[in-house]
């Protein structure tokens, strides 16, 4: 049996819902009511894989790096007693290595494979989805400091595709290491002019100052302004990736990026067309 955590997350709800039309045995597990499994990573006593075999563990990363890899630890700790033999963590891809929130993702990777479990590690990018909102046009431009180099983001569902081909058979992807970054860079200039605005960058101590008056926790603007330095730097961009071992035709990135910024700009319906 297979068990999904974090369910309640936009990654983990497309993994479970193509994992069952796939024929495969699950059940979820999270803090929400209606997870199969309630399970809270903060509570080590909840943390029950009995009966399991396989483990998705989405990372657990809304929170400082200490409790991250606090949480993550314990999961692994409580899996191995439990009798898991294979865990598949959705990890960050290398192109991502700059940005504030690696560190614990690659101690998660480190401890895994220490763990005498099975192990499958998948390197995701970022989310097409997350650069579109970042980059929303505010008052018809685009301000978010991204420069203009190319960043390697991925379609949310293509990464739960890549989910589901290795949950159908982990032993075949057993010590396997997957870079799944997008396969067609764009860059935030390529998004604005899809959408036919403007983009006028600010610097990062404006993006700073905007970000210090929105209702963030204490640790969320320092990551947002990583992707912001490191996209800037141009250090988002894979200098290769395996999508397409796993997913071999994935959705266009930056279609997928400019209907969030549509969306999340308050831009007409006809915007992002190509």
């Amino acid at each position: 049996m297979i068990l999904i955590t974090g369910a309640s997350g936009q990654l983990a709800t497309l993994v479970a819902q193509g994992a069952r039309r796939a024929g495969l045995t699950i059940q979820t597990a999270s803090r929400a009511l209606d997870a199969d499994r309630p399970m809270d990573f903060d509570r080590v006593e909840t943390l029950d894989f009995s009966g399991v075999s396989t483990l998705f563990l989405v990372s657990a990363g809304y929170a400082e790096d200490d409790v991250v890899i606090r949480r993550h630890g314990s999961v692994l700790n409580a899996a191995r007693r439990h009798g898991v033999s294979h865990v598949v963590y959705t990890s960050l891809s290398a192109a991502s290595d700059h940005l504030g929130f690696a560190l614990a993702h690659r101690w998660t990777e480190r401890a895994l494979k220490e763990s005498g479990l099975g192990w499958t590690i998948l390197r995701n990018g970022l989310y097409a989805e997350l650069i579109g909102m970042l980059a929303a046009p505010r008052d018809g431009r685009i301000e978010v400091p991204f420069g203009t180099g190319l960043i390697s983001a991925v379609a949310r569902a293509d990464l739960a595709d890549a989910a589901i081909a290795v949950l159908r058979d982990p032993k075949a992807h057993a010590g396997m290491t997957y870079e799944l970054a997008g396969v067609a860079p764009f860059s935030v200039p390529d998004l604005a002019r899809r959408l036919a605005v403007d983009y006028a960058p600010v610097s990062l101590a404006a993006e700073r100052e905007r970000l210090s008056g929105l209702p963030l926790l204490a640790f969320q603007p320092p990551m947002l302004l990583s992707i912001s330095s490191a996209a800037m730097a141009g250090f988002l961009k894979a200098e290769t990736s395996d999508l397409q071992t796993l997913v071999p035709q994935p959705r266009d990135a930056l279609a997928v990026a400019c209907e969030a910024a549509r969306l999340a700009g308050g831009l007409p319906p006809d915007a992002g067309q190509p």
